[in-house]
């Protein structure tokens, strides 16, 4: 854990205006670490994810078609950060929404309104 700080730290202070930098956090991170970053938490969080990168591609019936999809380099890049806006913005709406149910438990906790 210590050398993936040292490594993001060193990425961050040494050419802070390069558009590499993200790309070369990304490969500087553990596989664990990847790995933990990229799993969502709750099988609710994966549906929508999967069913928004469906609606972006295009949802044809795999069975009845054979779906190539080409792209260039940047236009992949943006579809990358928009599923991972996306599930930030869903990570961040189910742990408010855990909060919340928290909250109503704690403050109704015999269930009454």
């Amino acid at each position: 854990m210590s050398n993936e700080l040292n490594r993001s730290q060193n990425i961050f202070n040494s050419e802070a205006g390069s558009s590499d930098n993200l790309w070369q956090y990304v490969q500087g991170l553990h596989p664990e670490t990847i790995a933990q970053l990229s799993k969502p938490e709750s099988a609710e969080v994966f549906q929508v994810m999967e069913r928004n990168i469906i609606g972006l591609l295009g949802n044809l019936p795999s069975e009845h078609f054979s779906v190539t999809v080409n792209t260039s380099r940047e236009h992949l890049g943006r579809l990358l950060a928009s599923a991972m806006m996306s599930g930030y913005f869903l990570r961040n709406a189910e742990q408010r929404m855990n909060f919340e149910k928290s909250l109503y438990t704690v403050q109704n906790p015999m269930g009454e309104d």
